[in-house]
């Protein structure tokens, strides 16, 4: 690689580095795991950087890679010791509602099933649009409309009250059928 190609590579991994790392954690939830994941991403990207002339979004393209990473980790049969579906059983007593809430969500999530937990996720969480998560997920757009509505759904039931509490009716993020 060029210097030239050299530097834009390591001012681009700079300036994503913290969202890609946020969205590797979102969908692995574990801080280490998340970070071989993006590691093992960009060791990719770096070899792939000087033929990325024709690729239309590279974020997009980088976050899959990170995605598809992290999801590598969580197909290994190691990582199903390590990294359980199961959240926590308990709270931390942290005295800071913003992480008992973090946690609570974090439980509510891994209560859903895995296809919606992850359209759930890299749409809202990660603030992918439904055709960048369908590509990520290899599936229809529809799909991910239902798993993301299904998934909502069953996160507000496992979130009660709370979550219908806390949530605006005008932030629901489900489309109607005519803005779908």
């Amino acid at each position: 690689m060029r210097s030239e190609q050299e530097h834009e590579y390591v001012e681009y991994v700079r300036s994503r580095l913290p969202s890609l790392r946020r969205s590797a954690y979102l969908v692995l939830g574990d801080s280490d795991r998340a970070d071989d994941a993006v590691q093992d991403a960009l060791t990719v990207l770096y070899r792939r950087w000087g033929r990325l002339n024709e690729v239309l979004s590279l974020d997009a393209y980088v976050h899959t890679m990170v995605v598809r990473a992290c999801l590598t980790y969580r197909r290994r049969s190691w990582s199903r010791v390590l990294l359980r579906d199961d959240p926590p059983d308990s709270v931390v007593e942290s005295g800071s509602s913003r992480v008992d809430d973090s946690l609570l969500l974090r439980q509510a999530l891994h209560r859903i099933p895995r296809a919606q937990r992850m359209a759930v996720i890299l749409r809202y969480l990660c603030d992918l649009p439904v055709a960048d998560v369908a590509r990520v997920l290899g599936c229809s757009e529809g799909t991910v409309k239902s798993r993301t509505h299904h998934g909502l759904r069953a996160l507000r039931t496992a979130l009660g009250e709370r979550a219908t509490a806390s949530v605006p009716a005008h932030s629901t993020p489900v489309p109607s059928r005519r803005q779908a």
